[in-house]
């Protein structure tokens, strides 16, 4: 991991959106979304920002586990055994959408933003994050509870991001 990801803290999510779409533009890169927990807030996030048709393939809000095999192929048998909020899922959403969307990187979420949902082994603020590139597909398990389902969700997306981020800087030319 280079230095550059260590100085960024994973706390700000528009700031990362916005050193990411400099990132992916510049190494002429694309990305694709498979997000449950964050409904759609990275997918914002970088939709907000011009110029992000250059980059910006796919997102799929897959809050349903149907949603999830139908349209980002995850294995009902995935599902079964390990539960949706796992890094299991949170993997295959990430392949899924790098492969449906056709792009370099495939980005997931899947967790537990609250305020009620929780149990103790996966608790209210805990977020799966699937990450999938041409290297691989790796797996992150984040916890912290804000108290609030909309912080709790900007956290994950920061989190998620945060990851991607230093991908993309480990794999930059």
């Amino acid at each position: 991991m280079t230095g550059a990801c260590l100085n960024l803290l994973p706390r700000d999510a528009d700031r990362l959106a916005r050193e990411i779409s400099h990132l992916l533009i510049r190494d002429k890169k694309t990305l694709a979304f498979g997000e449950s927990c964050t409904g759609g807030l990275m997918a914002f996030l970088f939709t907000s920002l011009a110029g992000s048709s250059a980059y910006f393939k796919l997102s799929a809000v897959t809050y349903a586990n149907e949603a999830k095999v139908k349209l980002l192929g995850v294995r009902p048998k995935t599902l079964e055994k390990h539960g949706a909020v796992s890094e299991a899922v949170a993997g295959e959403m990430a392949l899924g959408a790098r492969l449906a969307g056709m792009a370099d990187y495939g980005l997931s979420t899947t967790g537990i933003a609250g305020p009620s949902g929780g149990s103790d082994e996966k608790p209210v603020g805990m977020v799966c994050v699937g990450l999938s590139s041409a290297s691989g597909t790796d797996t992150w398990v984040f916890k912290e509870d804000t108290g609030d389902r909309n912080a709790n969700q900007h956290l994950f997306a920061a989190f998620a991001l945060y990851r991607l981020h230093c991908l993309i800087l480990e794999e930059s030319p």
